[in-house]
């Protein structure tokens, strides 16, 4: 054996063994080396190995391999008083870095980082490190509002709508366009925060959006500030138009004809874009018989084509307030694609058999030619089921009796999902009406009747049929998941419901819906209720698309897809696509091979883009709130407390606005946090603010471009009083609260927690205002909206 391939041999055996030291004795015997003339070799390789630092002798003087620290990346999220978290591990503690190690980094940023020190065991106080490389920028362009101004080189300045950018100077070089004063622009970011300039970007204009006080400039900002693809190429216009608006006679051949079947479209009144009908009716054998049928969006986007390209590259349609960014152009839409009544579309078809006690006992899922016999609304369909509006009645009694059994089925569904365990949140969801301007002028509460419930279970059942036929066909498919939640956090969800004398029933260890499906059922009607909810929502994790079928926890389903929206999801019209793929090519190995390395590609991107939406429909329904709040200041409110944290209370309104109770205004007693209890605590007076807890506020400030809306508690002392007494060690990190003086210390407190909190394992989150209840966003986002074809189709809504 050669010097080096003992060297080699010596080392594999210390790497594969990391963390444990040998003599020299030992290791021979280790390698089966005990010959007295190969000791020697063996010393010297090791004292080789030490001279190379790759080896190492230890205070006992044995040898162990020098294992170099993998580096650290992760997301850092910053703080606008400088410092910042890091995101690197979804099992770990986020990283806290203090302003002197962030290397600059903004918000967002790819960051590597090296441990200062580590967490402590035991405690919830996280690791401490610093950044030292920023491996890729997140801002590769702003927007904001041009002040044209000539400082040295530079021909002005753009204010960042931003919060996260708030504190940073952004000037723009001549190299690109030269808008004019008060101008909402882009520029694209040339130079970053360095020790020159910490706090400076530069770059150029590339683009002019509109003038800050044009009507609906507003939106168009996030929009951009999202890079949100909202204007259609002009290939894809091209062939688009291309398209024919009729269905042509060689389209039909090899599809079932449908059109004499009674389906029918149920939507929202303002929705264009109806992607789905359904059709009931009671078979001979006592069992139902329900058809879901999906407008066939992929015959007309065809793969590698501008049209299926620009829709991957959007992924989901957008709704914003007034406004949605589809995923296609209208001509697909609300046109060709869009199931009308009269006229003949094709679909993609999922017919099921259903039994007496709601369970699905055969399909069949094919391509169709279909007809909408009417275009029915959520108003009118609950008029006929709830109200029985008589006028209603007459106007489609041809139709009801079919309504009357689609509420029966709709019915044994739902008892069967709730029997298996699917948990089912009912949070509130607003709709923001604007003027003409754009300006909100209200914020009403929708309503979810029956036929919205009766809609949304029937998609679910269409979804998982699909998604179970096509696992079991052992073909790669494309899935919809929600992965069980995270032990640790479950335990936490459990000692905190502890608290509030709730229980969960069950081995938190093995954590299945049904327990936490009886948990809301336990608390339903409660001043909990809501709290419960948003804290379920926390611990569980978010549903994303995968190739690879792990269920759906918030379902109870073992098997779920999203088949059912087309027109507004890329991953639907790709489960189309596998549809008639295995259909035409059967299921051997070789067409099983054209789609398996492409689904997780799919997969991921298509989360992203659902993750970019979702981000960008928040931001604007906050601005929007804020905006319609800013109409508001100096008045009082009904609220309830929706989060706790060491430096306020968010409290939410009737009408979803929730805003931030700071500390610093909280003059009445010295307030305390208790983490355990979740709780703030006057010291003098005892008395308590809880999540969920009603309170009575008035609005002291309102910030459209923070998304900022900021209240005071009205007549505290209403407030309960309790025996709860905070240790000096649970207390909040230093004084200073409470009271004149108090708000001096409003800068460090925020530096001590920058809007952030943890939970009891000590992970840190991110702010309670931008991502605390993005799940319940999440969840809300699928109900029925004004929006066109807003459905999610999903008991659980847009977080699954």
């Amino acid at each position: 054996m050669t010097t080096n391939d003992l060297k080699e041999k010596i080392l594999t055996h210390l790497t594969d063994n990391a963390g444990i030291s040998y003599s020299a004795e030992k290791l021979a015997h280790q390698l089966g080396m005990d010959d007295a003339n190969q000791f020697t070799p063996i010393v010297q390789s090791l004292a080789q190995l030490e001279r190379e630092k790759k080896v190492q002798v230890t205070d006992r003087g044995e040898f162990e391999a020098v294992i170099k620290q993998q580096p650290l990346i992760g997301t850092f999220h910053g703080n606008d008083k400088g410092f910042g978290f890091v995101d690197y591990d979804l099992d770990l503690p986020d990283m806290y870095i203090n302003p002197d190690h962030t290397r600059y980094a903004l918000n967002g940023d790819q960051v590597e980082v090296k441990v200062l020190r580590p967490a402590k065991p035991d405690s919830d106080q996280g690791p401490e490190g610093q950044v030292t490389r920023i491996v890729e920028h997140k801002y590769e362009q702003v927007v904001g509002e041009f002040k044209q101004e000539t400082v040295g080189n530079y021909i002005g300045e753009i204010l960042l709508k931003d919060k996260k950018l708030s504190r940073y100077h952004f000037y723009v070089t001549d190299k690109g366009l030269k808008p004019l004063d008060g101008q909402v622009v882009t520029a694209t970011v040339e130079t970053y925060p360095s020790d020159e300039a910490p706090e400076v970007l530069t770059g150029a204009v590339t683009e002019v959006i509109g003038d800050k006080d044009e009507p609906g400039i507003d939106i168009m900002s996030v929009i951009y500030a999202h890079d949100v693809p909202h204007e259609f190429p002009k290939e894809v216009m091209e062939q688009a138009n291309k398209i024919p608006l009729k269905v042509l006679p060689e389209e039909k051949k090899g599809r079932k004809d449908i059109t004499d079947q009674p389906l029918v479209t149920i939507d929202a009144i303002e929705s264009k874009d109806l992607d789905d009908a359904v059709v009931a009716w009671k078979m001979d054998n006592g069992h139902y018989h329900l058809g879901v049928h999906i407008a066939d969006v992929s015959h007309y986007v065809k793969p590698g084509t501008p049209l299926d390209q620009e829709a991957f590259k959007r992924g989901t349609s957008v709704y914003l307030t007034d406004r949605v960014v589809p995923m296609l152009p209208k001509r697909l839409s609300n046109g060709i694609c869009s199931l009308n009544p009269g006229e003949e579309r094709l679909a993609m078809s999922c017919e099921m058999e259903i039994d007496e006690q709601g369970k699905i006992v055969n399909h069949r899922i094919f391509q169709s030619v279909m007809k909408s016999h009417a275009r029915m609304t959520y108003k009118a369909v609950n008029k006929i089921l709830e109200s029985h509006d008589a006028k209603t009645i007459k106007q489609y009694e041809d139709l009801v009796p079919m309504f009357e059994t689609m509420s029966e089925i709709h019915k044994l569904l739902l008892k069967n999902r709730k029997k298996r365990g699917a948990i089912d949140f009912e949070a509130p969801e607003a709709k923001i009406i604007v003027d003409e301007k754009g300006h909100p002028t209200d914020i009403q509460l929708r309503d979810r009747g029956l036929s919205e419930r009766m809609i949304e279970s029937f998609m679910l059942a269409a979804n998982e049929t699909v998604a179970e036929h096509y696992f079991k066909e052992h073909v790669p498919f494309l899935y919809r998941i929600h992965e069980t939640p995270d032990s640790d956090r479950i335990k936490a969800f459990a000692e905190f419901l502890s608290v509030f004398g709730i229980d969960v029933h069950g081995d938190i260890k093995n954590v299945k819906p049904r327990m936490l499906q009886q948990v809301l059922k336990d608390v339903a009607g409660t001043p909990e209720e809501q709290m419960v909810q948003v804290m379920m929502l926390r611990s569980m994790q978010q549903a994303k698309y995968s190739d690879e079928e792990l269920g759906h926890f918030g379902l109870g389903a073992k098997y779920y897809t999203h088949f059912t929206s087309p027109i507004r999801r890329y991953p639907d019209d790709t489960v189309h696509r596998l549809i008639k793929w295995y259909e035409k090519h059967g299921k051997n190995e070789p067409a099983k091979d054209h789609w398996r390395d492409k689904l997780p590609e799919i997969a991921e991107h298509t989360s992203v883009t659902e993750r970019r939406g979702i981000d960008t429909e928040r931001d604007v329904d906050s601005m929007k709130k804020a905006e319609y709040m800013e109409d508001h200041v100096g008045e009082t409110f009904d609220a309830v407390v929706s989060s706790v944290m060491k430096f306020g209370l968010f409290v939410e309104l009737p009408n979803t606005v929730e805003g931030l109770v700071h500390i610093s205004v909280m003059n009445d007693d010295y307030y305390e946090y208790s983490e355990k209890h979740m709780a703030l605590i006057g010291r003098k007076s005892h008395r308590i603010f809880q999540m969920g807890q009603p309170i009575k506020v008035k609005l002291v400030r309102a910030d459209k471009d923070l998304r900022e809306v900021d209240f005071e508690i009205v007549n505290p002392e209403e407030a309960p009083k309790t025996k709860i007494r905070v240790p000096h060690n649970d207390q909040y990190n230093g004084r200073g609260r409470g009271r004149k003086g108090r708000a001096n210390n409003k800068s460090q407190r925020e530096n001590n927690n920058g809007n952030h909190y943890r939970n009891t394992q000590g992970k840190w989150r991110r702010s309670n205002q931008e991502n605390g209840r993005q799940n319940n966003r999440q969840i809300n986002r699928g109900q029925t909206r004004h929006h066109n074809n807003s459905r999610d189709h999903e008991s659980v809504r847009r977080h699954h």
